[in-house]
């Protein structure tokens, strides 16, 4: 696949998506949305690609839609034109979360609006110390609930904490948003790229088939009662069981050796 408005480069199985309008804090296009929609879905099928890195250039990860670019120009559209957008953008958020391969956002820098939805849908998130986040959509007259927020935030941070940060659209720096739970990790602003891209490789490296597994019933079993969820996984593992990766785990454990995982 190619990119124009996204750059994009594969590492050591690892797929680096880089938004790069940094002038404008990595502001989202109608062509950004796409590229992201398209690509994520594509990587499902991408076997040299384990794992997954986000970011964003410059001072900022992502400052939400484009001002003049997107918002400006919906203005002209109908309500079928309107809902034709909101749901191209929902469309992201669900290649994302549907994607069996881990995500790992590195936050640069600012997340707002959609950009907090961007790095919130990702399976991890490892931020700057200068790294600050803000679901600021109530703040423009938008309901907090925009592209999975109100489903996604409240399963990392709780309720209530997401009711407070979604209807106050107030911007939480580094050390509150790992309080609460939705930073992963917090590093120094300068080790960022290199501690990101040591996570995702190591998930690269890890069992993939398996993490797919992990990651579609962490989405599945959101909404099941617990004698279906303990079905599931029995399931699931029994499935694993079967795997080269689970003989390779045995036999490197026997051997005294590192695992050599191939994700089969």
């Amino acid at each position: 696949m190619n990119f124009e408005h996204v750059k994009y480069e594969e590492r050591e199985g690892v797929a680096i998506f880089t938004l790069n309008r940094p002038e404008l804090l990595n502001a989202l296009t109608f062509e950004v949305y796409g590229e992201l929609c398209q690509g994520f879905a594509w990587l499902q099928s991408n076997a040299a690609v384990r794992a997954v890195l986000l970011t964003g250039e410059g001072r900022g990860f992502c400052s939400g839609g484009d001002v003049n670019g997107i918002i400006g120009e919906l203005f002209s559209r109908d309500m079928p034109g309107l809902l034709a957008f909101t749901r191209m953008t929902c469309e992201v958020i669900k290649n994302m979360r549907l994607l069996r391969k881990p995500i790992v956002a590195a936050l640069n820098g600012t997340a707002a609006g959609a950009g907090a939805v961007l790095a919130l849908a990702s399976d991890l998130r490892i931020a700057s110390d200068k790294a600050k986040i803000a679901f600021l959509f109530s703040k423009v007259g938008l309901a907090g609930a925009d592209m999975g927020s109100a489903f996604l935030l409240p399963r990392v941070v709780g309720l209530s904490r997401a009711t407070e940060l979604l209807y106050l659209g107030d911007s939480i720096d580094a050390a509150t948003a790992e309080r609460y739970g939705l930073f992963n990790r917090v590093v120094p602003h300068d080790e960022l790229p290199a501690k990101a891209f040591e996570l995702a490789r190591r998930l690269a490296q890890g069992p993939s088939f398996a993490l797919g597994l992990t990651k579609e019933a962490l989405n599945e079993e959101m909404g099941l009662d617990l004698l279906t969820a303990l079905e599931n996984e029995a399931r699931a593992q029994a499935v694993c069981m079967q795997t080269r990766d689970f003989r390779e785990a045995y036999e490197a454990f026997v051997a005294k050796r590192p695992a050599r995982f191939e994700g089969k």
